[in-house]
């Protein structure tokens, strides 16, 4: 399975740092603000998990997920 692409809004984000904690390769928080930083907005596959996890644990929603296109079998 492919990884996301990812999304963050930074105006919804209450710097809780879930996303940091969850996948820190991904996400880490703004030292002035506390605010979420995107540091991969299309990570590798391998982790992919740990990216929608951040999302989900996210208190605020402030993290979109864009799922990749299934690919076409037909090829």
């Amino acid at each position: 399975m492919s990884a996301p692409r990812l999304g963050v809004d930074r105006g919804r984000c209450i710097g809780a740092g879930m996303c940091a904690m969850t996948a820190p390769d991904v996400f880490d928080q703004d030292p002035d603000d506390g605010l979420v930083l995107l540091l991969q907005s299309e990570p590798p596959a391998a982790l992919g998990a740990a990216a929608r996890m951040a999302a989900g644990v996210c208190p605020s929603g402030a993290i979109t997920l864009l799922e990749p296109e299934p690919a076409d079998s037909d090829e």
